[in-house]
């Protein structure tokens, strides 16, 4: 067991949104995020009176919280956007965004029942270390009375959304991944081997963004043959994990 796996489990928690009452958090942790933060083009506040912002996409989508266990506060959010079961041709964000390359990824040959789209993946400012992340590729506490050493082990909250992104995932027999994100971001998920792979242009699209695709039971196999700290987090060590290969070889590492 990795220490970075160890400080996980010590400081945070990812909840999956599954009640009326843990969407509300979902969607009020964007509205905090989106509205009041970011003050991102479409986001303003006079539009969400009650403080939840809400899409389309929602009624067809996955949705988790992480929680920091210290406070008990809920401090970051991912969707998946899953096929609308009423409208199963519905285009996902990124095929009405975005200039998908057909040469890259043939949207049109993906199983549509098996793809996700991930969206509002989301950490609120006040424990959003992703851009000193960007320089040093590192953590830093936010107890002052953590060690220097416990401090190094701290993971990524991005990283830890990508977690709830493959529980939510492997609830429901999810093979493809799709996402628009920013390309700082994505080259951070790769730092962890969890990068996606860019099907298209960069666009102008809530700030300057590209289209991603992953199989994401491939970028699990990278993960643990690549960054093994980082891929006990991600599968829970192999418990969300149905990669044949890398469930056999975690096994017999435990046995």
């Amino acid at each position: 067991m990795s220490k970075m796996y160890e400080e996980f489990h010590k400081n945070f928690e990812i909840v999956i949104a599954d009640t009326p009452e843990l969407l509300r958090v979902v969607f009020h942790v964007r509205y905090q995020a989106l509205c009041v933060e970011k003050r991102l083009p479409g986001f303003d506040m006079s539009l969400y009176p009650d403080q939840l912002e809400k899409d389309q996409y929602d009624h067809h989508s996955s949705h988790a919280l992480l929680r920091y266990r210290e406070t008990g506060d809920f401090i970051g959010t991912v969707r998946l956007i899953r096929c609308d079961p009423m409208n199963s041709g519905k285009p996902f964000p990124v095929e009405l965004h975005t200039l998908i390359d057909p040469a890259l990824c043939n949207i049109d040959e993906l199983s549509r029942q098996h793809t996700v789209e991930i969206s509002r993946l989301i950490v609120l400012n006040n424990f959003d270390r992703r851009k000193s992340e960007r320089r040093n590729v590192e953590t830093r506490s936010m107890d002052s009375n953590t060690s220097e050493t416990d401090r190094r082990y701290l993971p990524n909250l991005t990283l830890l959304l990508v977690a709830a992104a493959v529980r939510m995932s492997n609830q429901g027999n999810v093979r493809n991944w799709l996402s628009v994100m920013e390309p700082a971001l994505n080259r951070l998920l790769g730092y962890y081997g969890s990068g996606l792979t860019p099907i298209g242009p960069k666009v102008n699209y809530l700030g300057l963004r590209r289209p991603y695709f992953s199989n994401y039971v491939d970028m699990l196999d990278r993960m643990y043959l690549t960054h093994r700290d980082a891929w006990e987090i991600v599968t829970e060590k192999g418990m969300y994990c149905r990669s044949p290969t890398t469930t056999i070889f975690a096994k017999r590492e435990c046995d």
